[in-house]
């Protein structure tokens, strides 16, 4: 691994990408939550989780590239069916040593549904097919602050493609409640897919979309692209948040919530909601 990548990185390993020093829109996220939960963040990395399972594997489906899924043989686990025992602890690690994500066979046939949901989807079956590369990284050097920035696209296209994996709603208005959440912030992530694909390669009318698939059967489909007031919204934060990092580094000084912070104001839809505002 080096710290000096520039530009679009093909066939990058994803230990290598995450090990990479630059800050990542999970960085970014995080910092504008609060600086020290970035720090905190960027200081314990995060072992592999359970929870991550499905969504890497789904991923690994659809775009035909990551770690390979293996199912755990039924006759390691216990009675109640938990990974429990000796004999599937030992099957999960020499896996997941060996670059597999060890699931159930019940997990196991989900993922595939889920997959197979994905590709079944007209429109996002077409945007998978588009010329392109699928876990592209991509690293530059943002030009206001001269900080390291890196991303990794799931699909890098004509019209780039963020998957994800959702357990709760992938309709229009369900996807418009999750954008916002301060700990997904895919408005901003979205921002700064395109920021640093367009400080490393000077093409900056890239365009993104995101293919949303429910967890739960029937594994339903949603295909969104955020608005130009989103977009705009996005752009402001991720340009809030680089250069807070940027400062951050210069001072090392990563503060946590404001000590002697404003009155707390209503949000909008309460006002609505209470008649406070027509």
């Amino acid at each position: 691994m080096t710290d000096t990548f520039q530009g679009i990185i093909p066939n990058l390993d994803e230990s290598s990408y995450h090990a990479h020093p630059a800050l990542s829109s999970t960085g970014l996220v995080k910092l504008l939550q609060a600086p020290a939960k970035y720090k905190h963040y960027r200081d314990n990395p995060e072992p592999a989780k359970k929870a991550y399972d499905v969504g890497s594997a789904v991923h690994g489906k659809v775009l035909g590239v990551g770690a390979p899924v293996t199912a755990i043989p039924a006759g390691y686990l216990a009675i109640n069916g938990a990974a429990s025992t000796k004999e599937a602890k030992a099957f999960i690690q020499g896996a997941r040593d060996a670059g597999k994500i060890p699931v159930k066979q019940a997990e196991y046939d989900e993922i595939n549904a889920i997959a197979e949901s994905v590709l079944a989807h007209p429109l996002a079956r077409s945007l998978f097919e588009q010329e392109g590369q699928a876990e592209a990284s991509v690293f530059a050097t943002d030009p206001e602050t001269g900080v390291q920035i890196r991303c990794r696209f799931d699909y890098l296209a004509d019209i780039c493609v963020d998957l994800k994996t959702s357990a709760g709603d992938a309709s229009e208005e369900g996807f418009s409640r999750t954008v916002a959440k301060p700990e997904l912030r895919y408005d901003v992530r979205q921002e700064f897919y395109l920021h640093t694909y367009g400080v490393a390669t000077g093409e900056f009318a890239a365009r993104m979309k995101f293919v949303v698939v429910e967890k739960t059967a029937p594994y339903l489909v949603g295909v969104h692209t955020l608005s130009e007031e989103y977009a705009e919204v996005g752009r402001m934060a991720m340009r809030k948040g680089i250069n807070t990092y940027a400062a951050c580094l210069e001072t090392n000084m990563w503060p946590g919530y404001p000590t002697h912070p404003d009155p707390i104001q209503p949000p909008m839809w309460l006002l609505f909601q209470e008649g406070a505002i027509a």
